[in-house]
């Protein structure tokens, strides 16, 4: 028989198994997951939001801002919407490759309207959710239907880029694109990892405004690079996110993907309307695969809606219905094309600011590149240091790597910002 004390140690025991037991029951599910690092843009909003200083300035935003800094409609837009309202229309599901008027319309703007794949029905396209939605879905149908599971990126590209297409399960690899020391296209390199890269790979390009350094290739070079695409059999997948956002010109914004077709490629193409209309909130996109006849494009069609079924069925339709509203009719069309003008032309008028402010300043650096590049975004060849006591001393928040939103400028803080670059880059 056990003493008292070898009772209670026992009991002890007893209760301490039980506890542990219990405990190991309740554990969660999910206590293996790992804390994920933070969005890096993310974080520069948070940083900006804490700063009080009434003069900081946020540089990190992808998104455009009027001359006030504040989020911008489009005129065009509230007049599609208010259309589009007093329609009465149902709220029906969108086909699964989404509103016919829209793809149709997204086709025509992209492509232009005597491209011969569009004129001869050999465009399948569909409604994706935004930008981001369009590449997931052309990812997919590389990593189903394409020999390489492998895609080139450019050196450096959106964040998001190689994360879209390794979660579709293709391997992202890089090419030489930008040159840091001369802030500027490292096109000897660019041509050099092209005629490198083994044949039948994919290789993503930015159609224009390249994100995030906003260096564009020539129209020379363009032709260049579609010489090598042929010779090399590579496979084009554009990213067109900036059509018309970025010169204010719709055509001059898709000479690349225009040229491409007019060459004979079969590309794929990615499209956004965030930028251009403004429909950031509403995801509206498109995906698209230039075909050889209507037959082929019509078993690329039934692919694509294999693909898009178990993952959102079919897309949303306002935004789909405000952006097919304005491109068949002619008059908001006319509207919206001087609108994105005008938002191009203020990021272009701010960027010849912010170089003129640092050249009075007495910079000895030369900031040419300021306005040589293209689009929303600049690297301004500033290093990680130097946009760290940009945040610190003047409350000036950008990315480290140099990136800067043109946006993010307005007539009323670009001095103050000039003078912030001019003396941490002193």
């Amino acid at each position: 028989m056990l003493s008292r004390s070898a009772l209670r140690t026992t009991s002890r025991f007893s209760v301490k198994r039980q506890t542990l037991a219990l405990a190991a029951a309740r554990q969660s599910t999910w206590a293996h997951v790992q804390q994920g690092p933070p969005d890096a843009i993310l974080g520069i909003t948070e940083a900006f939001k804490k700063d009080s200083f009434d003069q900081k300035i946020n540089l990190g935003v992808g998104a455009y801002r009027d001359d006030k800094g504040k989020p911008y409609v489009l005129p065009s837009v509230r007049a599609a919407e208010k259309a589009i309202v007093d329609k009465n229309l149902d709220k029906e599901y969108a086909g699964i490759t989404g509103v016919p008027a829209f793809t149709a319309a997204a086709a025509e703007l992209a492509y232009g309207e005597s491209s011969a794949p569009l004129l001869e029905n050999r465009i399948a396209i569909s409604q994706t959710i935004s930008g981001t939605g369009a590449l997931r879905l052309g990812a997919a149908f590389l990593e189903r239907f394409l020999p390489s599971k492998e895609i080139y990126l450019p050196s450096p590209s959106w964040a998001n880029h190689a994360a879209v297409f390794k979660d579709a399960g293709m391997t992202p690899k890089q090419y030489k694109y930008y040159n840091k020391e001369t802030i500027s296209l490292d096109f000897d390199g660019l041509v050099s990892d092209l005629e490198s890269i083994p044949q039948g790979s994919a290789v993503l390009l930015h159609a224009c405004a390249h994100n995030p350094t906003g260096v564009d290739p020539t129209p020379e070079q363009w032709r260049k690079l579609s010489e090598i695409f042929k010779a090399r059999k590579l496979f084009p997948f554009f990213d067109m996110a900036y059509q018309g956002f970025a010169s204010g010109d719709i055509a001059k914004d898709a000479y690349a993907v225009r040229y491409f077709v007019e060459q004979g490629h079969q590309v794929a193409l990615c499209q956004s309307f965030a930028k251009n209309m403004g429909l950031y909130g509403e995801r509206v996109g498109a995906f698209s695969l230039v075909t050889e006849s209507p037959e082929e494009k019509a078993r690329v069609d039934s692919q694509l809606k294999i693909l898009i079924r178990p993952i959102y069925s079919n897309p949303p339709i306002h935004g789909a219905r405000i952006a097919a509203e304005i491109l068949t009719n002619s008059a908001l069309k006319a509207q919206w094309l001087q609108e994105v003008k005008d938002m191009a032309d203020r990021m272009i008028s701010m960027r010849h600011l912010l170089k003129k402010h640092l050249e009075e300043l007495g910079s000895k650096k030369d900031w040419s590149h300021v306005t040589s590049q293209i689009g929303m975004f600049c690297y301004t060849g500033l290093s990680g240091e130097q946009v760290d006591r940009l945040a610190k001393e003047f409350s000036v928040y950008g990315t480290r790597d140099g990136r800067i939103s043109i946006s993010g400028i307005t007539s009323g803080n670009v001095k103050r910002l000039a003078e912030a670059i001019h003396e941490v880059s002193k």
